[in-house]
């Protein structure tokens, strides 16, 4: 009698014989969730690999072999610039220097250029390059070649 009156009138069980519907609904919802989760993380980054892929319209296609690999293989701290056909030519009145920090102008806007974006070998074009990042936060630079100030 006593052992009725100590459990409320219910047998002591273990957590995992005791489940009520309630319980098992509430699993399953937040199994749900996660899953939900998951598949809208995986959405969101196979539409953001698709914004930031290299383009290559073949303008570059009879370009001359030997420029095109040195293009290839230029890289910053960074990383790898990819190829030329994902940088862009800047004008003079589009780039400057001040106490050897760098800053361009893309899509009207000064970004400064981190100093591990800075290609650090000759210049073989003499023109100056920068290769944009857009994303949703904005514009960073991958890689930026200084040319020769006219």
């Amino acid at each position: 009698m006593s052992n009725w009156t100590e459990h409320s009138g219910l047998v002591p069980q273990r957590r995992s014989e005791f489940v009520t519907g309630e319980d098992r609904r509430s699993r399953d919802t937040n199994r749900r969730r996660r899953l939900l989760r998951i598949v809208g993380a995986v959405a969101l980054m196979t539409v953001a690999s698709h914004l930031v892929e290299a383009r290559d319209r073949g303008q570059y296609a009879n370009s001359n072999p030997e420029l095109k690999a040195w293009f290839d293989s230029l890289k910053s701290g960074k990383g790898p610039c990819c190829s030329d056909a994902d940088g862009t030519a800047l004008s003079d009145v589009d780039w400057e220097s001040h106490d050897g920090h760098y800053r361009v102008r893309i899509d009207n806007e000064w970004v400064d250029v981190p100093e591990e974006a800075v290609i650090t070998e000759p210049n073989r074009i003499g023109r100056t390059m920068v290769w944009p990042i857009r994303g949703y936060v904005g514009v960073t630079i991958r890689c930026f070649m200084p040319g020769s100030m006219t």
